[in-house]
């Protein structure tokens, strides 16, 4: 059964996704680990409910990035995780998860890449660039995970339109649960072994 890593910082409903999509046998998978930045962040605790184990690995811990890529490293290949899924993680990954785990890692963005992508879009200002921008449609892409900002494969994308009266919130809820989807359908695919 693959064995699933995620990191996340913030909410995750990405991360509460995949643990409901593995409980309910949608995807032959577990999440085996958790690994977060912000000790503070909501999704620690969707994880001890879940019963996943938990680590907090950040400046704060490891204030040395290269440190901070070897413990994370480590932990992931102490858990033995066969796929690595970004999940609303606001950091880049050090060299050494990066090699380690190479075409294993995968991130869900909230447009459709390449565009809105790259150093400083996340969350809603993806969504405001994409209002501002005047785009008819936008979407979700799933992608792997290299050195550069969402340069990574594309392995899914949906559109959706964009909407007159469409702001970066209304937007973000209309797409929150095709992020869902997509992050998913590629576990899924992984499961069997066709990427």
């Amino acid at each position: 059964m693959l064995r699933i890593g995620v990191l996340a910082s913030h909410q995750g409903t990405n991360f509460q996704a995949i643990v409901n999509a593995c409980e309910q046998n949608r995807v032959q998978a577990n999440v085996a680990l958790l690994i977060c930045n912000n000790s503070a962040a909501p999704v620690l605790a969707r994880a001890r409910k879940s019963g996943v184990p938990t680590v907090h690995l950040s400046s704060l811990t490891h204030p040395s990035a290269s440190a901070l890529d070897e413990s994370m490293n480590d932990h992931l290949i102490n858990e033995n995780i066969d796929l690595v899924v970004l999940a609303g993680y606001m950091k880049k990954l050090g060299r050494r998860v990066l090699e380690a785990h190479r075409d294993r890692i995968i991130n869900v963005h909230p447009s459709l890449l390449p565009r809105h992508g790259g150093p400083g879009f996340y969350g809603s200002r993806v969504h405001q660039a994409v209002i501002e921008s005047g785009d008819s449609e936008t979407g979700a892409t799933v992608h792997l995970v290299n050195n550069d900002y969402d340069m990574g494969k594309t392995l899914l994308q949906e559109k959706i339109s964009v909407n007159l009266d469409d702001t970066p919130d209304s937007l973000a809820a209309r797409l929150r649960p095709i992020e869902h989807k997509l992050l998913i359908e590629v576990i899924q695919q992984f499961s069997a072994g066709k990427k």
